[in-house]
């Protein structure tokens, strides 16, 4: 068991590099095995979740061979539509990505209700609607979902909720049902295009991804092909905003700044100066730093995943900043953490109320989700003093050498093994 820590007040200067996206890839690696021959994907991040993603691909017969450039070339041969009722799929939320591309290669999929960070209810209805619209049957048995088809065939789907999860799976279980598939009130994520971009490579034919009505003709068969992921934009808002929080001069690169616009647009309204280039943005904060107030939405609004992060950058502005949360009411137990570090932060229903600027101050913290371990770290920065955390797990799921990313960048952050002793005391099971 491992915890970081950061010793607080270092500024950060210099260039840190974005890997792929993690949400895109939770979706691309299930959707390579709709292929007949294999599929590279390249630019893959270095993470927990891609290690798990790619066991599930071997358990169930793919034959993935990684390759330079972060990449993994899967080839799906010899895939078995085999249940997978628990275990790996309990890891992360995205292994529901299994049940359609599983609809869509053997019109059948047998798969564990899935895992990943607690955030509160996250229903799967709209994914299921979608598979019963196509033909299939769904049937809940033992915390399992059973699904089956003699034949999907396209149909007219209009989610009720806006859900980048359900408009993804109804697209992989779609491309090669028979006849045309429209998506109504899709979800318009970068991450979408991409995965629409890696079907159409594998001869799917899409229309509309990135719009809120997709349109899906399905095809007979689909086919290997290369490709490579887009950047991370959540990684790339991450450091943006650690940036701003204890930067003097931080230019970060592969990213599109198009991804962003909502969270720079915040970052420059607070007093914070951001360059743009085509594949960089280069972030120079102010001394002093404005409220200011945010509400997730779907995209193109401001992320929810970066939500948790921003709250601790909050902390530094003048005045009462407040944070909505439309998409997860359940994604504010970073602020428990960020009291014991000294911050003035009270929760109203979906919405915190945070009043600065405090000087944070060093404590021993626990993520208890991916994006809270990312507030926690950069909390870390800002704070008086030493801040340990430990339930780093999390953030290994998402992010690629982030001790080590922030490291080169100045700060004082390191990992350290937990000692037996001080496990009962910060609570580490």
């Amino acid at each position: 068991m491992e915890k970081i820590i950061v010793n607080g007040g270092y500024k950060l200067n210099g260039t840190v590099r974005v890997n792929g996206a993690k949400n895109s890839a939770v979706a691309l690696l299930p959707a390579s095995i709709l292929a007949n021959s294999t599929v590279t994907i390249e630019g893959l991040p270095s993470i927990s979740d891609v290690d798990t993603l790619q066991s599930i691909l071997e358990d169930i017969g793919a034959k993935v061979t990684k390759g330079a450039d972060a990449a993994l070339a899967i080839d799906p041969a010899e895939i078995e539509s085999i249940p997978l009722p628990n275990g790996k799929v309990k890891k992360l939320r995205a292994s529901y990505y299994f049940m359609g591309a599983m609809l869509g290669k053997f019109n059948k999929a047998a798969i564990g209700l899935p895992g990943g960070c607690f955030l509160g209810p996250r229903p799967i209805d709209q994914h299921i609607k979608g598979f019963e619209a196509l033909g299939a049957q769904v049937r809940n048995e033992k915390g399992a979902l059973y699904l089956e088809a003699e034949q999907l065939v396209g149909a007219r789907i209009y989610l009720d909720v806006v859900s980048v999860g359900a408009t993804i799976n109804i697209m992989l279980a779609a491309v090669k049902a028979k006849g045309q598939t429209i998506i109504e009130n899709a979800a318009k994520e970068p991450e979408i295009i991409d995965v629409a971009t890696l079907l159409t490579n594998m001869g799917a034919k899409i229309k509309g991804a990135g719009t809120d009505i997709i349109r899906i003709d399905g095809v007979a068969e689909l086919h290997g092909c290369s490709h490579t992921i887009i950047p991370d934009r959540i990684e790339a808002g991450t450091y943006a905003i650690a940036a701003a929080a204890q930067g003097e001069e931080v230019t970060i690169d592969n990213v599109i700044p198009e991804h962003l616009e909502s969270l720079l647009a915040k970052l420059r309204e607070m007093g914070v100066e951001i360059e743009q280039k085509d594949e960089q943005i280069t972030v120079r904060p102010k001394k002093k730093l404005s409220a200011v107030n945010i509400k997730t939405l779907v995209h193109p609004g401001f992320p929810t995943d970066l939500q948790q992060p921003f709250t601790a950058l909050l902390t530094k502005t003048k005045g009462t900043s407040i944070v909505t949360d439309t998409i997860y009411q359940a994604r504010f137990k970073h602020i428990d953490e960020l009291r014991r570090m000294n911050a003035a932060i009270k929760v109203e229903g979906n919405s915190a109320f945070v009043t600065g600027p405090v000087q944070l101050e060093g404590a021993h913290v626990k993520a208890t989700d991916l994006r809270a371990g990312a507030a926690l770290i950069i909390a870390g920065l800002i704070a008086k003093g030493r801040t340990e955390i430990t339930g780093i797990e999390h953030i290994e799921r998402g992010y690629e050498n982030m001790t080590e990313k922030l490291s080169q960048l100045g700060a004082s952050i390191r990992k350290e093994k937990v000692a037996e002793a001080d496990m009962k005391r910060l609570d580490v099971k």
